[in-house]
C-alpha cells in the first residue's frame, strides 16, 4: 500500500509538472510585454518574415467578450514584427485574436529588404490588405474586424474602405500618427506639384513610392479625403497624436468628424506633460498602448498611467 501511493503521489507530481506545458496550459501563459518601439525586432532578427508569439493564429476563435480580431497595420519602413513588438503581446493577453501583415514590401527581395515594408504604391498594399483581411473574417468567423494602424497605416486600411470595397468589414479603427490630411512636415510639403511639373507620377519616388503618395495633396490624399472627411460613416474612430510628431502636423492628424461620425481625437500630452513621445515612440509607449486598448475595449478600460516617455523608443 505504502508502494502504491508513493506511486500515486509520483504521478500526480508528474502531472503537475506537464500540464502547464500543454495545450490548455501554454495558452494560460501570459506574453512578456515590452513597451519599446523597438521591442519586435529582436523576432525578426532571430525568425526572418515570421509573425510575433501571440499574432497570426489562424485557428484563434473570437470569444464572446472580445468578438472581433484585431489587425495591426505597420507604419512606413515597418513590418509585422518590427512595428508591434509592444501591441502583440498586450492585446493577446487581454484576450484578443491578434493578426499582422507585411504590406508594401520589394516583391521578391532577400531578407532583410523583405521586413522592410509600406514601400509599394498605396492602391497596391490596400489590396494586400484586403485579402489578408477577408482570409481573416473568413478563419475566424468574424465579420467585421478591428484596426490599429501607425502613420501610413491609416493610409491603407482607409483607402480600402473607401476604393476597394471595404465598407462595413470594420468595427473599431485606431490611428496611432495618423496623417488623414498628408505629411506636411520634413519639407515634403511641396513634392506633388513639384513632380507632376516634371511629369513625374507621385508613386514613382524611388525607394518608397508611398511616400509621394503621402503628401499634402497628392491624388492618394484626395481620394482617402473623398467627400470632405478622410472617415467612412459606421465606423469608431480614435486618433492618438504627439505634439512633438516631427513628420506630421497636429491639425494634419487630429481631424474633426462630421456630424453623426463617431471620431474621438487625443493628443497624449494633454493628459501627461511627461510624454516625449514623436513619431516612432507613439508606437511603443505604454501610454498610447492603453489609450488604444481602451478604445478597443472601454468596458474593461485601463488607467493609462502618466510617466516619462522618452523620444524614439517610447
Amino acid at each position: 500500500m505504502l508502494r502504491a501511493s508513493r506511486l500515486v503521489v509520483l504521478a500526480l507530481s508528474l502531472l503537475a509538472l506537464v500540464l502547464p506545458f500543454g495545450a490548455g496550459g501554454a495558452a494560460a501563459q501570459p506574453l512578456p510585454e515590452n513597451y519599446n518601439f523597438f521591442a519586435g525586432i529582436p523576432n525578426e532578427l532571430t525568425n526572418p518574415g515570421g509573425s510575433l508569439p501571440g499574432s497570426n493564429d489562424f485557428s484563434c476563435k473570437p470569444s464572446a467578450e472580445h468578438p472581433r480580431p484585431v489587425v495591426l497595420v505597420h507604419g512606413t519602413g515597418g513590418s509585422q514584427q518590427t512595428n508591434w513588438g509592444a501591441y502583440v503581446p498586450m492585446l493577446k493577453n487581454a484576450g484578443f485574436c491578434v493578426f499582422a501583415m507585411t504590406y508594401g514590401a520589394v516583391p521578391g527581395a532577400p531578407w532583410p529588404i523583405s521586413a522592410i515594408g509600406g514601400m509599394g504604391p498605396i492602391g497596391e498594399s490596400a489590396a494586400q490588405f484586403k485579402t489578408f483581411v477577408d482570409r481573416v473574417r473568413s478563419s475566424t468567423g468574424a465579420q467585421t474586424v478591428d484596426v490599429v494602424g501607425h502613420s501610413q497605416g491609416t493610409f491603407v486600411p482607409t483607402y480600402y474602405l473607401k476604393e476597394l470595397g471595404g465598407a462595413g468589414t470594420i468595427t473599431n479603427y485606431v490611428s496611432i500618427a495618423p496623417p488623414w490630411r498628408g505629411l506636411t512636415a520634413l519639407g515634403v510639403d511641396g513634392l506633388p506639384a513639384f513632380a507632376k511639373r516634371l511629369g513625374v507620377p507621385e508613386s514613382s519616388v524611388p525607394v518608397c513610392q508611398a511616400c509621394g503618395e503621402m503628401t499634402a495633396e497628392s491624388d492618394v490624399i484626395k481620394k482617402v479625403n473623398a467627400g470632405g472627411t478622410p472617415y467612412v460613416k459606421g465606423v469608431n474612430y480614435t486618433n492618438i497624436s504627439t505634439r512633438y510628431d516631427e513628420a506630421i502636423r497636429l491639425e494634419q492628424g487630429q481631424v474633426p468628424g462630421p456630424p453623426g461620425y463617431q471620431v474621438t481625437n487625443i493628443v497624449v500630452q494633454d493628459t501627461c506633460s511627461q510624454d516625449y513621445s514623436e513619431h516612432a515612440a507613439i508606437a511603443g509607449s505604454k501610454r498610447a498602448a492603453y489609450m488604444t486598448l481602451n478604445a478597443l475595449d472601454p468596458a474593461h478600460a485601463r488607467e493609462v498611467p502618466c510617466m516619462f516617455v522618452p523620444p524614439f523608443s517610447g
